[in-house]
């Protein structure tokens, strides 16, 4: 058990709601330096018809307008699955402290799996990244959304 376990639940819970409407079951919540969920998302692409309506731009939004700044300092984000090389550039832009995530993306993760946007020494702010928080369940749940499709 680690004290990211409580949040990537309530990320796992957004993540079943994309399923709904048919789109990959992603989901994300952002804390604050207390860790109070400020934001939550799930991916919203198939809903919105919107290529950029990933749980973590959506849930880095709603944090922001929350926050009413588009600095996120002090914040956490923590999400089912690897960011992508958009999310993690909007990690990075947004100043987050910390990202926690759950299972690696072997196609098109940003953070470890493919690039690792995050830690690289040319960027002006790079936040802690703590990966593989409650891996078997998001993998679980993207294992079964893919299965069903098949």
């Amino acid at each position: 058990m680690t004290v990211w376990d409580d949040a990537m639940r309530a990320a796992l819970a957004e993540a079943t709601q994309a399923v709904t409407w048919g789109d990959v079951p992603v989901g994300a919540v952002v804390l604050d330096e207390t860790g109070a969920i400020i934001a939550r998302a799930a991916n919203q692409r198939v809903l919105d018809d919107d290529p950029l309506a990933h749980a973590e731009m959506l849930a880095l939004r709603r944090a922001a307008d929350a926050r009413q700044t588009h600095r996120l300092d002090g914040c956490t984000i923590v999400v089912t699955l690897e960011p992508c090389a958009m999310c993690a550039g909007a990690i990075a832009q947004a100043r987050l402290t910390r990202l926690v995530f759950g299972a690696f993306d072997e196609k098109a993760g940003a953070v470890a799996s493919l690039f690792d946007v995050l830690r690289d020494a040319r960027l002006p702010h790079r936040p802690e990244v703590v990966a593989g928080v409650l891996a078997d369940e998001s993998v679980a749940l993207l294992q079964a959304f893919f299965a069903d499709r098949r």
